[in-house]
C-alpha cells in the first residue's frame, strides 16, 4: 500500500518542524549519490543521513567528463529582515530538478555563532531547505571542530615556542634542535578560536604567572569562520595544495620584521592532520531529494564566504546544472566568488541569481520597518537603486544576470510590475518565485529562465582588476567600482604597512575585503545607494596561505557578539530526545 502524501504547510509549521516531518521521506544515502551520479564506494556514510564524499575518487574518474552549467546565486544589500538567498538557492534547485534537470547544489556550513545568534540556521526555509536540519545547523561531520583545532595548534607552537626562546639563550636552543625565531609578541598575527560569538573575549591577556606559563602579551579570539584555515578549506583543490596552503600561515613577525610561518614552527604537517577528513565535501538533500554539497563555512562580511572549490569542481562534472552559493549581497560574497574563488578555481559562471524582496526594498527606498507591509511604490522605485548597482556589479565580470523576487503575500501586482519595467530598462529578467510555500513548483518558473540564460547567453567574463596592479589601487579599485566610493581612506602606519606587504612580495595577491553587509558603503545605516563616501581603511591583514590579503574596514570585527535575546534561546528538546527550535 502507497504511504499518504506528506502535507508540509509553511503557513502552520516551523522551518524545524517540517525538516523533521520530511525526514521520514528522505533519499536513503546510496539512492542520493546514485541520483547524483556517485559509486556506492565514492560515499562514505557518516550516521543514516549524511555522507561524505571520496572527491579525489571521483575528479579521477570524471577528469575527461564535460562540465555542466555553473550557476551563482547572490542577493542584494541584506536587511535585518532576511532577503531568502538560501531559501531560493534550495527552491531553484528543486525548481530545475522539476524541469528533469541533473541539478545539485553547493551552500557553506552554518557556524556556531549566527545559528545561536540572530541569524538561526542558514538551510532555507519553508518547502525550500536543505536537510536534514539539525547535524546541518549542530556539527554535521565534525568540520568546523576540524578548523577550530588545527587553528588552535598553530597558536600552541607559537606560544610554547616564544616560551622557550625566553627561557633559554641560543646555545641552550640548538642543543635541543631549535633556532630562535625572535618573535615580536607586539605582532601575533594570530588569534585563538572559537566557534561562538563571544565579545568578552576579543580581547584579552595570556601567559600570566610565571615563566613555565608561556610570555604575558595580549591576545584575544576570532571566530572559527574567520580563520584563515577556513578559508584554506574552501580554497584547496586537493590534499596536496592544502598541505601547501597550511605550511604558508603567516602566525607572526620577528622583530626585524620577517613573517613566522606554521612551516617555521614545524606545526603545518600535523595541522593538516587535523584537515583531511574535513576537506571531503559533505552530502545532504533539499526536501525534494536533490543533492546538496555542504563544504566549508567562512563568513563573507570577514572572510571569504563561499564554500568549497572542490564541492564545486564536483557538482560541475556531476551534474547538467550546479548551483552555488556566495554570502552576504554581490558587493561582498559575490565580489569574492569572481575576484578570489574564480581566480584559484578556474571555474567560469554561465548566469547569476541576484535575490531581491520588495519589502527589502522598499526599507532600501526609506520605508520604516512596521510599514514594509503597507504598498509604497515611491520607496519601491527609490529602493530599487540598490538593486540596480548588484546588477551593475555582476555585469562588470561579463556574466548574465536573472532577478529572483522571493515572494511574499503582502507583494502586490503593482509593486512586482514596477521592479520588472525598471529591470527591462537593464535588459535584465525578473521571475516572482513562491518557493517557500511551494517547494519547486514555486521555483519552476525562476529555473526556466535560468536555464534559457545561461544556455542562450554567452558570457565574457573576467576579473576586476589584474594580478600586477598594487595592493593599494586594488582596494581602492574595489571601493569605487563595486561600492560606488569616492576613495579609500588611511593613516600613515597603514598605508606603510601596504607598502611592506608589496615590497615583502605578496603584492600579487588578491584582496578579500571586511565590510559591513548592510551597506554598499562602510556605515551600516546608510541604506539604498550612498552616494559621495569614502572608504575608511582600519587594518590590512596577510593570509598567505588562503592566498589572499584581508583589508578591515570600518567597525568590522573578527568575533561578533551575542545579542540580548539570542536564537540558541528557542533551541531545546522535546520527550523524546528530538532537537527542536532550529530555523
Amino acid at each position: 500500500m502507497a504511504r499518504p502524501k506528506l502535507v508540509l504547510d509553511p503557513t502552520t509549521m516551523a522551518d524545524w518542524q517540517i525538516a523533521e516531518a520530511a525526514e521520514e521521506r528522505m533519499l536513503p544515502l546510496r539512492k542520493l549519490g546514485r541520483k547524483l551520479g556517485l559509486n556506492d564506494d565514492e560515499l562514505i556514510p557518516m550516521g543514516r543521513q549524511v555522507a561524505k564524499v571520496d572527491f579525489l575518487r571521483v575528479l579521477a574518474r570524471l577528469q575527461d567528463a564535460p562540465q555542466g552549467k555553473y550557476v551563482d546565486v547572490t542577493a542584494i544589500t541584506p536587511t535585518p529582515l532576511g532577503e531568502g538567498k538560501s531559501t531560493t538557492t534550495m527552491g531553484l534547485v528543486e525548481g530545475l530538478g522539476r524541469l528533469k534537470k541533473r541539478v545539485s547544489a553547493a551552500i557553506r556550513q552554518p557556524s556556531g555563532g549566527p545559528t545561536h545568534n540572530i541569524k538561526g540556521s542558514a538551510a532555507g526555509g519553508g518547502l525550500a531547505q536543505c536537510i536534514p536540519l539539525v547535524p546541518f545547523s549542530i556539527r554535521l561531520t565534525g568540520d568546523i571542530d576540524s578548523v577550530t583545532n588545527a587553528h588552535n595548534l598553530a597558536m600552541v607552537a607559537l606560544t610554547s615556542r616564544m616560551q622557550h626562546e625566553a627561557n633559554y639563550d641560543d646555545a641552550r636552543l640548538a642543543k635541543i634542535g631549535l633556532r630562535r625565531l625572535d618573535v615580536d609578541p607586539k605582532r601575533v598575527e594570530m588569534r585563538w578560536a572559537i566557534d561562538f560569538c563571544a565579545q568578552a573575549l576579543r580581547n584579552v591577556i595570556i601567559g600570566r604567572g610565571g615563566k613555565m606559563d608561556g610570555v604575558e602579551m595580549e591576545s584575544g579570539f576570532q571566530i572559527s569562520v574567520s580563520s584563515e584555515v577556513m578559508a584554506i578549506l574552501a580554497m584547496s583543490r586537493d590534499l596536496k595544495d592544502l598541505r601547501e596552503r597550511m605550511s604558508r600561515i603567516v602566525v607572526a613577525y620577528s622583530r626585524s620584521g620577517q613573517p613566522i610561518t606554521t612551516r617555521d614552527l614545524e606545526v603545518d604537517g600535523a595541522m593538516t592532520a587535523w584537515m583531511v577528513d574535513a576537506l571531503k565535501p559533505n552530502l545532504l538533500q533539499t526536501l525534494e531529494g536533490q543533492p546538496v554539497f555542504v563544504h566549508a563555512g567562512p563568513f563573507a562580511n570577514i572572510a571569504i564566504g563561499q564554500s568549497s572549490i572542490i564541492a564545486d569542481e564536483l557538482g560541475v562534472r556531476l551534474s547538467e546544472y550546479h548551483v552555488t552559493e556566495s554570502g552576504f549581497g554581490a558587493d561582498i560574497g559575490f565580489e569574492k566568488f569572481w575576484n578570489l574563488k574564480c581566480r584559484v578555481s578556474g571555474l567560469k559562471p554561465n548566469a547569476v541569481v541576484i535575490v531581491a524582496t520588495v519589502r527589502a526594498l522598499k526599507m532600501h527606498g526609506g520605508l520604516e520597518l512596521g510599514r514594509l507591509k503597507e504598498p509604497d511604490l515611491k520607496a519601491l522605485d527609490k529602493g530599487i537603486e540598490n538593486l540596480k548597482k548588484h546588477i551593475e556589479n555582476v555585469r562588470l565580470f561579463g556574466l548574465p544576470v536573472v532577478v529572483a523576487i522571493n515572494a511574499f503575500t503582502s507583494d502586490t501586482p503593482d509593486e512586482i510590475q514596477l521592479i520588472k519595467d525598471k529591470c527591462d530598462h537593464l535588459g535584465v529578467p525578473v521571475v516572482r518565485a513562491d518557493h517557500w510555500a511551494r517547494g519547486g513548483a514555486g521555483a519552476e518558473d525562476l529555473a526556466k529562465v535560468v536555464v534559457q540564460v545561461a544556455e542562450g547567453t554567452k558570457s565574457d567574463f573576467k576579473f576586476l582588476y589584474p594580478d600586477s596592479m598594487s595592493l593599494w589601487n586594488k582596494v581602492k579599485t574595489i571601493a569605487q567600482k563595486i561600492y560606488g566610493a569616492n576613495d579609500i581612506l588611511a593613516d600613515k602606519k597603514l598605508r606603510s604597512r601596504f607598502k611592506e606587504l608589496q615590497e615583502l612580495g605578496y603584492g600579487h595577491l588578491p584582496i578579500c575585503m571586511a565590510k559591513t553587509q548592510y551597506s554598499l558603503s562602510t556605515d551600516p545605516g546608510l541604506r539604498g545607494r550612498p552616494q559621495n563616501f569614502d572608504v575608511p581603511l582600519r587594518d590590512i591583514r596577510l593570509s598567505a596561505g588562503a592566498g589572499f590579503l584581508v583589508v578591515l574596514t570600518g567597525e568590522i570585527m573578527t568575533m561578533p557578539g551575542l545579542p540580548k535575546h539570542p536564537a540558541a534561546e528557542i533551541v531545546d528538546l522535546d520527550e523524546q530526545g528530538n532537537v527542536v527550535g532550529f530555523s
